[in-house]
Order: structure tokens, then C-alpha cells, then sequence
């Protein structure tokens, strides 16, 4: 006969479960029913041999993992189990080690076998069980169940208070944590240090630096700050709160340090972007008696990196080898090494580190992976991402991707970015870490794939402002301007709060005089947000107001913040003056800027103030800043090197190029392009062919161009020819650049056919590849052909600039075909938006006097004055034989320039086709006395060898 028991325990809020499973526990083990030891194993066997489970040591601790793996089947078994007499102390302590077992691998269904067999057995009063077991539902996440169980503790003491405190932390609960504090307080307990601890942990977790500062003072009060984890938490604290002066003071006033205690200071300088005073903490703790672990050397390492202190961080691995934290249990040291000579750019020295490490976990790959990229050695993170996963067998995580994605938007990978965005979708990732949305919206819009992205902004609710930003920035820099702007309006209505990555985005969408409105709203909310504190956000704006061409506003932002400003903003201003040909006012802004103190520059500068200087042939300013350059480290600089290059080259003055070319401490490949583009332009092409012969670098297109540019000059087609084939085999022959130099090659060549077949081939046909391509028809008198493909042109939608009606009047000029010229003419701004300037006009004089039609030239003329077209006039002239009009305007041409021998030499060759040998013999002497002289003349030939 089975004797039942009725609990009459106060189980207000007990789990649901525990109260099902108390009900059957079956019959409480009676003193008057013994069981032999004997019987009493032959029934635990049974349960073993039944549910296949280890036998252990204390027998109900085999009958709890039982539960713990057939929770049904032994409930049963256990109502049919022998009674016996067991001591009340025996299943106590059996109790006790059980739930040990359950603080390591605590589980829900653990904690509900223990709860009930506390209550059967009547130890739940027993406070350190019901503490434990409070415990293990806080880490088997059932926080209501903890909370239960400890409104049910009646004589609650300082551990029960601290055991649910800690769960409230445990379980991210904060303000219940607070709440808890309070009540433990009122209740007159009293605390302890432990207390204090999990109060200011909670405060770190809130950022509620006056709380921290109040345990604080509750600690020095009750006397507790002598103990070293609370001191630690309260260093910790204060430095993550941003206040690195306290943490100091506290520091230094702990009597008692430990290693954890020099960690914590170390670590909170870094946070606190002190590196240097990270690193001074070290040195001091390795002349103390506290030896350093790994979390002090990975911190140093840290600062050595930030600093790019490579040699200290050589000596802290040179330490972390001696004190052993090479072994693979130490991997954080060797990750953080990693990181210290990708950083330094010894991308050998990391891989090496990485190389070693025996058992590597995810951060290591990450890290090396993160190394490559940061180091130009995208080949390698791929690969090394295919390693990561067939031999690491680690799959990539979030911080994996989000390295590897960036890499894919700046290089344009859009494949590589695809695959590892579908990669995403199947492994469920997209939608739970928005920094990865992020990261592939950033990928799409810097692809040119602005539908893909706007498609994954629109359809994910969990946006941050990072999301936003990304995506404006996106439109911005896909010349979305409008998009962004409305994206932007958006944002302000219902998006998060804006910052100055906002500010930077929205900017860059206004690039043009269209939306010079839009950015003085800007500005004005700029104003009115506060985002104008900072010199970037200045020299941002300015940048604005230049793209939307109103100079004068960048000029007022600079001057309204001249106290701010910095070398960056003046740049800012210099580069936009030279960008929109404002050459002469960037000279005028580096005058202002030089007299500003300190006054200084840098390679920027000097490369935009040769470029103005260079475009407005200001040869002897070039030279005397030549000068100051050389004065200071920068005119060693290679890119102010090349523009000194282009300068002279511009100034015609190609003795300097080359005195520059061949004293430059260190070429690049574009050292050799201004070299070679020089002397094409100053026409000694022979000698840029040879150089080009001894290039030490693989030509890329502003190579061939200025190659090619070199045969044409002197119309040597076998080079050209072999130029054109190296294009073809590298793949660039589709450039429009090539192909422009390549039509212009073969068409002064003679070969128009040739000349053609590049044109149609040509899969980018730029606007000077079509002005090419007409003017070509034109040379060789095919000016019907040359109208044909500028309707052609026009049908095409290409833009039609001077430079297109340049080449189409010469050739109506070439052709003879004066009424088509002069429709051409007289339509260019009516029809096509284009300002007849002095190259239109010398066309049409030219077109008019070969026709015969000298008095409607001269008529023309008359409104210009300028010598290219007079002297286009005298060289029809002297075509026609008209030798008073050709004295005339040979008159005038003397006035115009006088030192130009060959409007001499062309009204001398007038008067001797005439017979008046006389007027030619004094002009020759007049030639003599003004000490003019004419370059000699040459011909060539291309002899195919």
C-alpha cells in the first residue's frame, strides 16, 4: 500500500512544469519501508540497462541524468520505485553536487528536476540550494522563473540578494537590476562588495556615469574600496564613461593592484583614444611586479598599431614570445600582432605571425584577411577565403564579409560582391546585422547598381542611420542628385538622427548650378543642426558651393572661418579654381594663403599651382615657385616633380622638362607619360619614341597616346602600327583615347580607310572621336562624307562642342563647299547652343578666300582682331595673287605681332610671283635687319624596312 503525502508549501509562483512534475514524484520515502542495498541496486540497474545511461557515483545523481534524457519514462519508474530509508543529509548533499552539474550546462528541463526534487525532499528552504537554483534558471534564460523563486526565499541574505541582482545583469534586465538594489536597501540587509560590483557593472551597461560616481562614494564610505575587483570595475567604468582623468586618480590611489587592475587603465586609454598613455601604463607594469597576459600585451600591441609604433610593437612580441604567449591558448596576442604589421605595411611579417598560429580561430583569418585587403592584395583575400573555409573549416562570419564587401565596392567586383551576398541570404544573415546591409547597399551603389541597392534599402525595416547615409551617398555618387535629395527630406521627416555623415552625403549630390538652391538649404540647416563645428564639414561646404560654380560663396566661407582653416581648405579652394578654369584666382588664393601665418603647403598645392601656371603659360612665376618647392622637402615630391614637367612642357621650355625627368628622386609610370607627352608637343617625337623604348613600366592608354600623338607628328605609321597591336593585345583598343590618336594617326597618314575601320570598331566613341573622324574626311576632301557623319553624330546623341564645328568647317573649307560652311556657321548658336569663337572664324576666311571670295573674307575680317585670321587672309592672298590687298593686311600683321618672320616671307613670296623683285629684295633686307630668321624646313618618308 502506497502512502501519499500532501505538500501544503507556499508555491505562489512556481513554474507550471515544476508543479506538474511535483505531482509525480509519487510516494515520500517513509522511514517504515526499508530496502536492502542489494534490491535497491538491482532496481537502478534496471533503469541503466532500460535507458542505456552511465552508472555515477551517488545514486541520485544517476537518477537526475536519467531524467535529464528521459524525462517521461523515468517519472514513471520512479512511482514504482522501492522504498527505503535514505538520510535527509545524504540526499542533501547528492542535491547539492547535482546542481553544481547544472551551473556548468545549465538547461531549463536540469533546473526543473532539481527544483522538484528540492521540494520532495524539503531542501528548497535550505537557502544556498534555492540560491543555486535561482541561479541556474538566470543562466538557462528563465529569468521569470528566477524572479519566482526568489520572491518565495523568506529569509533573504546579502548572497540571495547578489544571486538575483546577477541574474537581473545576466539577462540584460538593467533597470529590474536597479529595482532590486533599492529593495535590497529598504530591506536592510546590508551589501557587500560583490553587491557594489553588480551595481556598477550595471551603471557601465546604462551609461549612467552619476550612478557609477554615487557607488563610488558609497564604497569609499562603507569602506569597501580596499577590495581590488570592485576598484577594477570602478577604473573600467570610469573610463568607458569617457572620464580617463578619474580612472587615473582611482588607479593611482589603489594601494593593492593586480594585473586586472594595470588591464584596466591600459585598456581604458585606448578607449579613450590615448594610445600613448596606453603605452606608458605598459612600460610601467612591465618594470613592476605584475607580469603581463595576454590581455596586456594584445592592448599594447593595439597601441603600437595606432600609433604605428612597428619597432615597440616588435619588442612586445619579442616579450610575448619570452613569456610564452606564443601557445595557441594565447591567440588573441597573435591576432593583434597580425593586425600591428598589416598596419605597418610588413603584410610578410603578419602572414608569418598568421602562418604560426596552431590552432586559429575566426578572428585570426579575419585579421589577415583584413590585412591583405588594407594592403593592395585582393588575389590574396580570396584565396585565403577559400583556405578560411576548406582547411580552417571556419565559416565566414559577419566581420568576414563586411572586410571582404568593401574591397568588392572599390574594385568594382560586382561578381565577387553578388556571390557573397547570396552567400548571406542562404546562411539567413542579411536580416539580422544591419551593418551587413549596410555594407552590401555601399557594394551595389559604388557597382553602378543603384536599383539592387535602393531594392535592399526599401525592403529591410531595420535601418539605422548608417542605412540611410549609405544610401544617400549612393544616389549622390551615381549622379542621383535628385533621388538623394528626396531620400534626404525623407530621412529628416521619419528617418533616425541625422549626423555629419548625413551632411557629407547630401552635399555631394549637389554638383551642379541646378542645385545651388538645394545646398543653400543646406547650408542653412547645417547652421541650424550645429553641424558647422568642425573644419570638415567647412571645407565640405565650400567644396559644394565650387561644384555648384558660385566661387564667390566658397571665398566668404573661407573667410568667415579663416580662423579655422587649414591647409585642406585652402586646397579645397585651389582645386576648384584651377578645376573650372579659374586659373588666375587659384594663383590669387595661394598669394592669400602665403600670407596667412603659419604659413604652409603641400604637394597639392604646388601640383594645382604649376597646373595654373602651366594653363597660362606663366613661365617665369613657374620657375620661381619651382624655386620655393625646391626649398622646402616636397619639391623631392614625385607627383610635384611630374607637374614641374607638364609646366615646362606648356612654357615650351623642354631643356627644364628634361633637367626635372632626369634628376627625379623616384619615377612612376606617369613620370615617363609627361616625359614622353612633352617632347610630342614640342616636337621632338623621335627622341619620345626612344624614350618610350627604354619605359621600365607596362604603357597603359596615356602611354600610347602620347606615342601615338609621336608618329603622327612625324608620320612614322610602322610604329604606330606596332603601337596599335600592343593596345589590341592588352585589351585597350576600345579606349576612346586610343582610338582617337589611332583615327589621327592613319588619316595624316593617308590611310582613311584604315582610319574608318578604328571609328566603327570603336565601342566608346567620345566626343573627339567623332571630331577626328570629321576633320579626317575633311583633310582628304571628303567634306560631303564629313557632313554626313556629323547628322550622323548628332543622331547619335553625342555633344556637340567648338571643337566638332572646327573640324566640320574645315572641311566644308577643304572641300569647296562655301554654302554648307556658311549655313553651318551662322546655325552653330541658334541651333546648337555654340559660341562662334576666333578657330570658327579662321575657317570661314579661309573657306571664302579659296572660293575667290577675297572681298566677303576681308569683309569678315574686319571684325576680328586677332593675327590668325589676318593671317589666314594673307596666305589667300598670296593664293590669289592679290598683292594690294595683301599688303594691307600684311600691314596690319606687322602691327599685330612683329617679330613673326613668316608673314615677311609670305607678302616677300607675294611681290617675287608678281615680278617686283625690287619690293621683295628690300622686304628680305628688312627680314636681315630686324634680325628675324625662318626655321628651316623637312621632309619625311615612312620606308617600310
Amino acid at each position: 500500500m502506497k502512502t501519499w503525502v500532501v505538500f501544503r508549501l507556499p508555491l505562489k509562483r512556481v513554474t507550471r512544469l515544476a508543479y506538474e512534475n511535483l505531482a509525480l514524484l509519487g510516494p515520500r520515502i517513509s522511514p517504515s519501508h526499508s530496502i536492502s542495498s542489494h534490491s535497491y541496486q538491482d532496481w537502478k540497474f534496471s533503469i541503466v540497462k532500460q535507458h542505456r545511461v552511465p552508472i555515477l557515483p551517488y545514486t541520485t545523481t544517476t537518477f537526475l541524468s536519467c531524467c535529464c534524457r528521459c524525462f517521461c519514462t523515468v517519472i514513471q519508474l520512479f512511482e514504482e520505485m522501492p522504498q527505503r530509508d535514505l538520510h535527509l543529509r545524504d540526499i542533501h548533499f547528492e542535491l547539492v553536487d547535482y546542481i553544481k552539474l547544472c551551473l556548468k550546462k545549465p538547461k531549463f528541463v536540469m533546473a526543473t528536476i532539481a527544483h522538484c526534487a528540492a521540494l520532495k525532499i524539503g531542501s528548497l528552504a535550505h537557502l544556498p540550494i534555492s540560491t543555486s537554483l535561482l541561479t541556474v534558471y538566470s543562466k538557462a534564460g528563465d529569468f521569470t522563473s528566477s524572479k519566482g523563486l526568489f520572491n518565495e526565499i523568506h529569509k533573504r541574505d546579502v548572497i540571495a540578494w547578489n544571486a538575483i541582482v546577477a541574474a537581473s545583469l545576466e539577462n540584460k534586465c538593467y533597470r529590474i537590476a536597479m529595482d532590486f538594489f533599492d529593495k535590497m536597501i529598504k530591506a536592510q540587509t546590508g551589501f557587500d562588495s560583490t553587491t557594489l560590483l553588480l551595481i556598477v557593472s550595471t551603471s557601465l551597461q546604462v551609461k549612467n556615469f552619476d550612478q557609477g560616481r554615487a557607488i563610488h562614494c558609497l564604497s569609499i564610505k562603507s569602506g569597501m574600496l580596499g577590495d581590488i575587483s570592485l576598484g577594477n570595475a570602478l577604473i573600467d567604468m570610469y573610463a568607458k564613461c569617457g572620464d580617463l582623468s578619474s580612472s587615473e586618480c582611482l588607479y593611482e590611489e589603489m594601494e593593492c593592484k593586480d594585473v586586472v587592475s594595470w588591464n584596466s587603465i591600459i585598456r581604458g586609454s585606448i578607449c579613450n583614444g590615448d594610445p600613448e598613455k596606453a603605452l606608458y601604463y605598459f612600460k610601467r607594469m612591465t618594470v613592476s611586479e605584475e607580469t603581463a597576459d595576454s590581455v596586456s600585451l594584445s592592448c599594447a600591441i593595439s597601441a603600437s598599431s595606432s600609433l604605428g609604433e612597428l619597432a615597440f610593437g616588435q619588442s612586445i612580441h619579442g616579450l610575448g614570445i619570452k613569456l610564452g604567449y606564443k601557445e595557441s591558448s594565447h591567440v588573441s596576442v597573435a591576432n593583434t600582432l597580425i593586425s600591428l604589421y598589416s598596419q605597418c605595411e610588413d603584410i610578410k611579417a603578419a602572414e608569418r605571425v598568421f602562418r604560426e598560429i596552431d590552432f586559429k580561430d575566426i578572428v585570426s583569418w579575419n585579421a589577415m584577411m583584413e590585412g591583405f585587403a588594407s594592403n593592395g592584395k585582393v588575389n590574396e583575400v580570396f584565396d585565403l577565403l577559400v583556405e578560411m573555409q576548406i582547411v580552417g573549416s571556419f565559416p565566414p562570419d559577419i566581420v568576414t564579409l563586411t572586410t571582404i564587401l568593401p574591397l568588392c565596392a572599390e574594385l568594382m567586383l560586382s561578381r565577387e560582391g553578388r556571390s557573397i551576398h547570396a552567400f548571406a541570404i542562404r546562411r539567413q544573415m542579411v536580416s539580422d546585422h544591419v551593418m551587413l546591409l549596410n555594407s552590401l547597399i555601399d557594394m551595389y551603389s559604388k557597382g553602378n547598381l543603384v536599383e539592387k541597392a535602393e531594392f535592399l534599402f526599401n525592403s529591410t525595416t531595420e535601418k539605422d542611420s548608417v542605412s540611410w547615409n549609405v544610401m544617400i551617398s549612393g544616389y549622390s555618387y551615381n549622379w542621383y542628385s535628385d533621388e538623394a535629395q528626396k531620400l534626404f527630406r525623407e530621412m529628416l521627416r521619419q528617418g533616425p538622427n541625422c549626423s555629419s555623415f548625413t551632411v557629407f552625403a547630401i552635399l555631394s549630390s549637389c554638383n551642379s548650378l541646378n542645385s545651388l538652391h538645394f545646398g543653400k538649404s543646406v547650408h542653412c540647416w547645417q547652421l541650424k543642426s550645429g553641424f558647422l563645428n568642425h573644419i570638415l564639414l567647412i571645407n565640405f561646404l565650400m567644396h559644394m558651393y565650387i561644384n555648384c560654380g558660385d566661387m564667390t560663396a566658397s571665398f566668404s566661407i573661407l573667410q568667415e572661418n579663416s580662423a579655422l582653416a587649414d591647409i585642406a581648405s585652402w586646397n579645397t579652394l585651389i582645386v576648384g579654381c584651377v578645376r573650372y578654369d579659374h586659373y588666375r584666382e587659384a594663383l590669387e588664393t595661394f598669394k592669400l594663403m602665403r600670407q596667412e601665418p603659419p604659413f604652409n603647403y603641400d604637394s597639392i598645392t604646388l601640383v594645382k599651382i604649376f597646373s595654373a601656371c602651366a594653363n597660362l603659360e606663366l613661365f617665369s612665376l613657374g620657375k620661381s615657385l619651382h624655386g620655393l618647392a625646391l626649398k622646402s622637402p616636397l619639391g623631392s615630391d614625385t607627383r610635384v616633380q611630374n607637374s614641374l614637367i607638364t609646366m615646362y612642357d606648356r612654357c615650351k621650355d623642354i631643356n627644364s622638362a628634361k633637367i626635372v625627368f632626369k634628376f627625379c628622386s623616384t619615377t612612376n609610370l606617369c613620370s615617363w607619360n609627361c616625359m614622353i607627352s612633352a617632347l610630342s608637343h614640342n616636337e621632338e617625337s623621335r627622341e619620345a619614341l626612344e624614350l618610350f623604348g627604354h619605359l621600365p613600366f607596362e604603357p597603359n592608354e596615356i602611354t600610347l597616346v602620347g606615342v601615338l600623338s609621336a608618329c603622327t607628328q612625324i608620320g612614322v605609321q610602322i610604329h604606330g602600327k606596332q603601337v596599335h597591336a600592343h593596345a589590341f593585345r592588352t585589351g585597350i583598343q576600345h579606349n576612346s583615347f586610343i582610338s582617337a590618336a589611332l583615327i589621327d594617326l592613319y588619316s595624316n597618314c593617308g590611310r582613311l580607310d584604315t582610319a574608318l575601320q578604328v571609328f566603327r570598331h570603336a565601342k566608346e566613341k567620345s566626343e573627339s572621336v567623332w571630331n577626328l573622324m570629321i576633320s579626317a574626311y575633311g583633310y582628304h576632301g571628303k567634306g560631303e562624307k564629313a557632313i554626313k557623319l556629323f547628322q550622323e553624330m548628332c543622331e547619335s546623341g553625342a555633344r556637340v562642342s567648338k571643337s566638332t564645328f572646327v573640324s566640320l568647317l574645315s572641311a566644308c573649307s577643304h572641300s569647296g563647299l562655301v554654302k554648307q560652311g556658311l549655313w553651318y556657321y551662322e546655325s552653330m548658336l541658334e541651333k546648337y547652343g555654340v559660341q562662334p569663337e576666333i578657330e570658327h572664324q579662321v575657317y570661314m576666311v579661309d573657306m571664302l578666300g579659296r572660293s575667290g571670295r577675297l572681298d566677303e573674307a576681308y569683309e569678315f575680317a574686319k571684325g576680328c582682331d586677332n593675327s590668325g585670321v589676318w593671317g589666314t587672309l594673307l596666305s589667300v592672298c598670296n593664293y590669289h595673287g592679290d598683292i594690294k590687298l595683301g599688303k594691307q593686311i600684311a600691314q596690319r600683321l606687322f602691327q599685330l605681332e612683329p617679330q613673326n618672320v613668316g608673314y615677311y616671307i609670305s607678302l616677300s613670296n607675294m611681290y617675287a610671283a608678281a615680278g617686283s623683285w625690287k619690293d621683295a629684295t628690300e622686304l628680305r633686307q628688312s627680314i636681315q635687319d630686324l634680325g628675324l630668321r625662318k626655321t628651316a624646313g623637312y621632309s619625311l618618308i615612312d620606308v617600310d624596312l
